[in-house]
């Protein structure tokens, strides 16, 4: 019963990993599908004066991604050099930077993610002192990269009005979908997706 117990425990742990990878996957491709309906304007667009644009919003997420994720979960995830008020100031110039920045802070995310362990998951790890288990920080990040990647969203399709192309289900198409996501799963019953792929969170 011992060994049954700890290779349960062991396999939820590596499902639980997969699964956060599986979550900032589908963030990262919300986020690479509306970068990709941007132009050069619509980077510093701000639907009003106190909103923040594009760029802002990638700047903070990518300066808070290298912050938490380098050397996690050894090193405390708020680094010295981090300059987080310098996110704020909007002055990325173009698209192609944009997109550097963007990728920047995904690599150390997934770079981190993939060196962890099952076991590492109720290791100790500290954000600005205060102490969480690594299964914490990472559901903390997930929340928070959610909560960015919705604005990008929001701001990208109020910049784009009515040219803007739907990441989600198009209006009056849900009942039209779900017809054919079950007629889907009729035809293979005994299919499932693997825990590693990605969800479209748009849905």
């Amino acid at each position: 019963m011992e060994h049954k117990s700890s290779t349960f425990i062991s396999d939820l742990a590596a499902h639980v990993l997969a699964v956060a990878k599986s979550d900032f996957e589908g963030q990262k491709k919300l986020g690479d599908r509306t970068i990709a309906q941007l132009d050069e304007h619509g980077l510093n667009w701000q639907p009003e004066p106190e909103s923040n644009s594009i760029s802002v919003i990638v700047k903070h997420m990518s300066g808070n991604m290298v912050s938490r994720w380098t050397d996690f979960p050894h090193a405390d995830g708020e680094k010295p050099g981090r300059n987080r008020d310098d996110e704020f100031v909007d002055d990325i110039p173009s698209l192609a930077q944009l997109q550097e920045v963007w990728e920047k802070g995904w690599a150390v995310l997934f770079n981190a993610l993939n060196g962890l362990k099952p076991e590492d998951l109720l290791l100790e790890v500290t954000i600005r002192g205060q102490p969480h288990t690594v299964l914490q920080a990472i559901h903390r990040q997930i929340s928070h990269y959610g909560y960015h990647v919705g604005q990008l969203v929001y701001v990208a399709k109020a910049y784009k009005s009515t040219e803007w192309q739907t990441l989600s289900i198009a209006k009056g198409r849900s009942a039209k979908f779900n017809e054919e996501m079950l007629l889907r799963q009729t035809n293979a019953p005994n299919t499932s997706l693997p825990s590693s792929t990605p969800r479209d969170v748009s849905r």
